[in-house]
């Protein structure tokens, strides 16, 4: 007898699987994607955020995650600075 009967279980889970959107918020940078991203060294990061005057930064576990809203907001607010100052 040929097994070509299929597992209603599984197919119906799968269905559900891919029913799911994905999430909504955005995935969080590295800190190598935000340097990438500045075109600055990952050093110069760190610096900044010792001093308080980088982007914001969250520590997740050991690893620092930026907010890509974030780091472009304050690239934004950095430039018009520079441009009034």
């Amino acid at each position: 007898m040929p097994r070509s009967r299929t597992n209603t279980a599984a197919t119906t889970s799968r269905a559900r699987v891919a029913d799911v959107a994905p999430p909504t918020v955005e995935r969080l940078w590295t800190i190598g994607e935000v340097s990438a991203f500045l075109g600055i060294p990952v050093a110069t990061l760190h610096q900044w955020r010792y001093l308080g005057t980088g982007p914001d930064a969250y520590r997740v576990g050991k690893h620092l995650r930026y907010s890509p809203v974030a780091v472009q907001a304050w690239l934004e607010s950095e430039c018009r600075r520079e441009v009034s100052a």
